[in-house]
């Protein structure tokens, strides 16, 4: 079953848990995790459910590129990573 985790800093605003889902995509998979805690969509998407633009996010070990419909296939043994980008100096 794919398992979803989230970037520690995100813990210091909001719950993160680690999630296994029956998801077949990447979406899907999102949309399960924010089912257990539906703050976290606000810090992963923006308001056209878009990733945030400091958000990345890999599936198997490679960067998704598909900021918009998150259509990446899923296997049973997928690790879904989504981090947050840090800023400052």
């Amino acid at each position: 079953m794919p398992r979803v985790l989230f970037t520690p800093q995100l813990r210091r605003f909001t719950a993160t848990p680690e999630v296994d889902t029956p998801a077949t995509t990447l979406r899907a998979a999102l949309e399960d995790a924010f089912a257990h805690n539906p703050a976290l969509r606000g810090y992963v998407f923006d308001d056209q459910g878009h990733l945030r633009a400091n958000v990345v996010v890999f599936v198997d070990g490679r960067r998704s590129e598909d900021r918009v419909a998150l259509a990446d296939a899923l296997q049973p043994g997928s690790t879904v990573h989504v981090l947050q980008a840090l800023s400052g100096g």
